[in-house]
């Protein structure tokens, strides 16, 4: 299921997968403890989309490089 969410004024789209259904809850409270880290933050300005699979999202850069981040 395709959803959006917003953090820092930006528009993230999200795929989830339906054997993570509480993961979207997860990605959220992980982002929020990633909120002051400024590494980061300017990496996710340049998010194409993240896939959320069984806890570990994945977010797809541009350029095809990803970052695997557990939201457990």
């Amino acid at each position: 299921m395709r959803k959006c969410i917003t953090f820092k004024k930006k528009v993230i789209w999200v795929n989830e997968r339906k054997s993570a259904p509480n993961s979207t809850e997860l990605l959220m409270r992980k982002l929020e403890e990633l909120e002051y880290n400024l590494d980061f933050r300017r990496k996710l300005k340049k998010i194409l989309y993240i896939d959320i699979v069984n806890n570990v999202a994945v977010f797809i850069y541009a350029d095809g490089s990803k970052l695997y981040l557990d939201v457990s």
